[in-house]
């Protein structure tokens, strides 16, 4: 097992939930501020930045889902892969428990420490149909722009930029996790584990597909 591939997929998921929680309780601090875009853009950012910093170490999965659909394609070993989802679910913990640390607890209170969940209306069928459709389109720009020997060597940017359009479309329905570690860890410090079973299923689903249809219809 690659104990430096772990150390780099627990900082890089610790940074997406710490950022992507962090921003959400600034936007509530604000007064709504932020709003949407912000949230979105945060999270991208996050996602991007980590993704070129840990792509040389690790891949840059930082996402259960990510490690797991490119486990069914071969691109990881089983060991490793079991490595990785355990170390970006530790990163998601660990980065809930110190953002209680590092804002107002009210505030955390106020926006459920960040969690992800269905929007006011959205069914539990909504939601998962939103988290699958949305992984898909982010395991697919992994695919192509990080995994394919083909790819451009800036597949973090593209990365970062799908996870912002993705909130930017999910976040009122499902709060578009795409990422089982980003939902874990607010969920178990304090966000509860309402419809947790979207949020395992919907992204893994998605990942699944989207890696099996680019590695069988696109790659060479």
């Amino acid at each position: 097992m690659n104990k430096k591939a772990l150390v780099a997929e627990f900082i890089g998921t610790f940074t997406l939930i710490f950022i992507g929680v962090g921003s959400i309780v600034a936007d509530s601090l604000s007064g709504g501020k932020l709003g949407l875009t912000g949230i979105a853009l945060a999270h991208g950012l996050a996602i991007g930045v980590m993704a070129s910093a840990t792509g040389a170490v690790s891949g840059g999965h930082l996402n259960p889902a990510v490690t797991i659909s490119l486990w069914s394609v071969k691109k990881i070993d089983t060991i490793n892969a079991i490595g990785y989802v355990i170390a970006q679910c530790l990163g998601a913990i660990f980065a809930a428990f110190l953002i209680k640390l590092a804002v107002p607890v009210d505030a955390l209170t106020a926006v459920g420490m960040g969690t992800p969940s269905l929007g006011q209306g959205i069914t539990a069928q909504m939601g998962l149909i939103t988290e699958i459709i949305l992984t898909f389109f982010l395991v697919f720009v992994v695919y192509g722009t990080a995994v394919d020997a083909r790819a451009p060597k800036c597949g973090a940017l593209f990365i970062g930029l799908t996870v912002t359009l993705d909130i930017l479309m999910g976040g009122p329905i499902s709060g578009a996790a795409m990422n089982p570690a980003r939902y874990l860890g607010p969920a178990l410090l304090g966000g509860g584990l309402q419809n947790a079973w979207i949020y395992f299923v919907g992204p893994i689903v998605g990942g699944v597909l989207a890696a099996q249809i680019y590695k069988t219809q696109l790659e060479k």
